[in-house]
């Protein structure tokens, strides 16, 4: 018989029982789809992750407190233990290295983490969760994050301690849904609980420009005052030498090749101000955080692709298991086939092309629905806030090739099983 009398021979036998056909394909079908879906997951994770650090601004270090243990091995509070201080930016500014573009010290409470984890916007019954910031007036150009209306934190605003905020562009959605913000007065709360903290009003002077999520949270749900503001009216945050506690230092470079001179340097003054010779604080360059996130992603994606690839395994086994049975139950058929003239190899082949095109049928399916998928989770914002699916013509390659191997692997042994029945015996049996 040619190939494609064998092909006519195959997709008739398949139609002629479609429940089987259906069970066989259904396991590749969920296999593909879940390579499909779970590879697109985590190729846009990586997607979002590089913009996310990009989007913290550009050429850019970033100098946080290190893990400082209060006795007993817990992690110390802010002013109670070495930590980094608003002095340290000024300090590194004084300095006058010449790779550095500009400094912005920053200090941020609520988002659910450190001590002071609840901060909130407050305007007439209006009350949205926020990050508060406290920084200084260069944060928007070091951090390349500009407002669209009104004015940012000045100098002067950090002079006087003024009671100003900046809002980010989701919380002036949200707290002024049908007014314009500027100038009018809200509500900031910061504390440990929803029921204790401390409260101040500000006068609304800007809104950001919409910057999305960045590797430091959504940029769009903070909110930006000067940081002797806010550290004037949360104690947490002045240490017990008087100086002001801050949680970051962005550095912006001149030149991205100085990025390692400029940690030995800043290092090491920091540790001569902190006098320490540990350092009790820690600097990144924006490409150590984007490797650092990339190098997990890859990690999560080979775990993703291995969870999909146990899915194909189970399918090709499922595959088998009812091309043998298919088999036995065709037995007098093959019985028939071989009286009429067909040859071992006719009958081997028959029954691999079968297993094929289940594969490649529910592997084209299982792409279809594995990128329908993607598409409804995106729609319906499955994942959260950001959240990207992308599917890659390789992963989809990759699905249908292995879908065609499980094909084949699975029907050789019932092919040739089926190919060394006995004529004689295969038309006895009922």
């Amino acid at each position: 018989m040619t190939l494609i009398e064998l092909f006519l021979t195959s997709v008739a036998a398949m139609r002629t029982n479609v429940l089987r056909t259906f069970l066989m394909m259904l396991g590749i079908v969920i296999g593909v789809g879940a390579v499909i879906v779970l590879t697109a997951a985590t190729e846009g994770a990586q997607q979002g992750v590089s913009e996310r650090i990009r989007g913290l601004g550009s050429d850019l270090l970033f100098v946080r407190p290190g893990a400082a243990r209060a006795q007993g091995g817990a992690a110390a509070l802010p002013g109670l233990g070495p930590s980094l201080f608003y002095e340290d930016a000024i300090a590194i500014g004084d300095a006058g290295l010449p790779y550095i573009d500009g400094i912005a010290a920053s200090t941020a409470v609520g988002g659910g983490t450190g001590f002071v984890s609840v901060a909130q916007v407050i305007y007439r019954g209006q009350n949205a969760a926020t990050v508060l910031v406290g920084t200084e007036a260069s944060y928007q150009t070091v951090r390349d994050h500009y407002v669209t209306r009104g004015r940012f934190v000045s100098e002067d605003d950090v002079t006087k301690k003024a009671l100003v905020v900046v809002l980010g562009s989701n919380i002036a959605e949200r707290v002024f849904p049908t007014e314009d913000p500027i100038g009018q007065t809200v509500r900031l709360f910061a504390g440990v609980s929803a029921r204790f903290g401390v409260g101040f009003n500000f006068m609304v002077i800007g809104v950001m420009e919409p910057k999305g999520t960045s590797g430091t949270g959504g940029e769009d749900d903070r909110v930006f005052v000067p940081l002797p503001s806010i550290q004037a009216r949360v104690p947490f945050l002045r240490n017990a030498k008087g100086y002001t506690n801050v949680t970051q230092i962005s550095i912006k470079l001149s030149d991205r090749g100085a990025a390692d001179k400029a940690k030995e340097d800043i290092g090491i003054l920091l540790k001569d101000r902190h006098e320490s010779a540990e350092a009790d604080f820690t600097i990144e360059t924006q490409g150590e955080i984007l490797e650092t996130a990339t190098a997990v992603d890859r990690s999560l994606g080979v775990l993703v692709a291995s969870i999909a690839s146990i899915a194909l395994v189970v399918g090709g086994i499922c595959i088998m298991a009812i091309m043998l049975i298919s088999v036995t139950e065709r037995t007098r058929e093959i019985g028939i086939r071989k009286a009429l003239g067909a040859k071992r190899i006719d009958i081997l082949l028959q029954f691999l092309i079968e297993s094929l095109l289940v594969t490649l049928v529910g592997g084209a399916i299982g792409v279809g629905g594995g990128y329908l998928v993607t598409v409804l989770a995106e729609a319906f914002d499955i994942g959260g806030s950001g959240t990207k699916y992308v599917i890659t013509p390789q992963w989809v390659l990759v699905g249908l090739g292995v879908s065609a191997v499980t094909g084949v692997v699975a029907g050789v042994y019932p092919a040739w099983l089926a190919s060394r029945l006995d004529p004689i015996e295969a038309l006895r049996h009922e």
